[in-house]
């Protein structure tokens, strides 16, 4: 059943020869299978998915069937709040936190009447390249189970590569969707910044955040996206900018299309294979029609020291919320000032102490201009970096990641090389222009992502290239055994 793409789904409902309830039932029967091995889901939505399903039975065969992701059940990171469904950003600090309303992104794909199956396990408010910072439990690579899934998505990304669900939302904000996508060998798009609406996310650091999709096929995104995207009056950074048809550019076609490769992303430090599979990625695109070029993106050795200090200094600010006050655990104490401290020691984890420690610092009187303002200036030429390249270039086109996936527990306890895995996508996330990672080989029986970069808004060009290069070859066929 989960071979089939979205539109393969959607004709087998609308003929009635599958029922809703068929369909979410097989999304459990799998979760029981394989998540005890893989642990992508934090929390399930069985008996109210399975109502819903239900409902949604009774649609069959009318026109309100007709939506493209009628029917089909999806899994929601665990950062994203749905109303009376545990949302704990996979901290102990939330742990018995049952959000009052939907962020955007739910209410539309309620709306879509999508089947939300349950809530997906993340590196703790999102901050982790491996999973490994969640406040419960690790997700692993449903490749092997013995590597990491990425992060801090990891959820996300394990959840669709193991057949449990069609498709899942994540959030990126230094490349948390397009790195476990790449690690797990399926399709994640980070919209441009403003694109889909950030009400109802627990902020990281809200100037870098997006929620985005992943999925098996570049078709499937573009439908998810068409569903999620557009201007949201809850979010003051919501872009007001119309929605394109994403499908109409599924065309296969890239004859004349410019692509910029920047000799930074192929340089030191990028694994050989990896290497291999994106020049391998462009000999096919050039194949197609499109032409590339090696350019510079000077600044780019910049993004990783850039991004640390603005996305820790946006996290120190919003996580001072999380007091045990207003929601979340509260720890036992004599006094306020001990309630704050002993429910923020208790429920927090150490990477998340670590970087609000170092965003208070980087903010402080004294050090704010020579670090965080600093940082400010670094991310306008990283991202004039990006504009340059656009003005004679379509895309550009480079590694997700400069290695497959690591073992588990390899990394940890080293936080600089656990950051230096983000040194690929950190400088999209700056600059705020889309990006998607999709399958380009195997690398010891362990999936490589190509990043595909677009113009800001320019979703399209994007998606036009990613499903001309995976209708082109069959990294995308390629599946896990679990």
């Amino acid at each position: 059943m989960f071979d089939k793409s979205i539109s393969e789904l959607h004709s087998l409902l609308h003929k009635k020869e599958l029922s809703v309830s068929e369909l979410v039932q097989t999304s459990f029967d799998r979760i029981h299978t394989v998540d005890e091995k893989v642990k992508a889901f934090m929390t399930l939505n069985e008996e109210g998915a399975m109502q819903a399903a239900k409902a949604l039975d009774g649609k069959l065969g009318t026109e309100e069937a007709r939506g493209l992701l009628f029917g089909l059940p999806v899994g929601v990171k665990d950062n994203i709040v749905t109303k009376g469904l545990r949302t704990t950003a996979s901290s102990q600090l939330l742990s018995n936190f049952e959000p009052l309303h939907n962020a955007t992104v739910v209410e539309r794909l309620n709306a879509a009447e999508t089947i939300t199956v349950g809530k997906l396990n993340m590196d703790e408010f999102a901050m982790g390249s491996s999973n490994e910072n969640s406040g419960y439990f690790g997700t692993r690579n449903p490749w092997n189970t013995d590597y990491v899934p990425g992060g801090s998505s990891g959820g996300s990304a394990a959840s669709v590569a193991a057949g449990e669900v069609f498709f899942s939302l994540g959030s990126d904000t230094g490349g948390s969707i397009r790195q476990p996508a790449a690690f797990c060998g399926v399709v994640g798009l980070k919209p441009t910044y403003g694109l889909v609406s950030r009400f109802g996310l627990i902020a990281f650091a809200s100037s870098l955040d997006q929620i985005g999709p992943i999925t098996n096929t570049v078709e499937d995104n573009a439908y998810l996206l068409q569903s999620i995207a557009g201007h949201d009056k809850m979010d003051s950074t919501s872009a007001n900018v119309d929605v394109p048809d994403y499908l109409s550019s599924l065309t296969g076609d890239v004859k004349g299309l410019r692509i910029a490769v920047p000799k930074e992303y192929l340089a030191e430090g990028v694994d050989e294979d990896v290497k291999n599979s994106v020049l391998q990625s462009l000999k096919k695109l050039e194949e197609l029609g499109a032409t590339w070029d090696e350019v510079s993106l000077p600044h780019s050795k910049y993004a990783v020291a850039t991004y640390y200090l603005l996305s820790s200094s946006e996290a120190s600010a919003n996580l001072a919320r999380f007091d045990g006050v207003r929601y979340g655990v509260r720890a036992e104490a004599e006094n306020l000032l001990d309630l704050y401290k002993k429910t923020r020691s208790e429920g927090f984890g150490d990477e998340v102490k670590r970087r609000i420690m170092l965003g208070t610092f980087a903010l402080s009187s004294g050090y704010y201009d020579a670090y965080y303002k600093k940082a400010q200036k670094v991310r306008t030429l990283i991202k004039n970096d990006f504009e340059k390249v656009f003005e004679d270039y379509d895309v550009i086109i480079g590694p997700t990641t400069p290695t497959p996936a690591f073992k588990v527990g390899e990394k940890i306890d080293n936080p600089l090389t656990m950051y230096a895995n983000d040194i690929l996508t950190i400088p999209v996330n700056l600059a705020g222009v889309p990006a998607i990672s999709v399958p380009c080989g195997l690398s010891n029986g362990l999936p490589v992502g190509l990043q595909i970069i677009g113009k800001h808004f320019d979703e399209k060009t994007v998606y036009r290239v990613a499903h001309a290069f995976e209708q082109a070859t069959d990294h995308h066929k390629a599946k896990p055994e679990l």
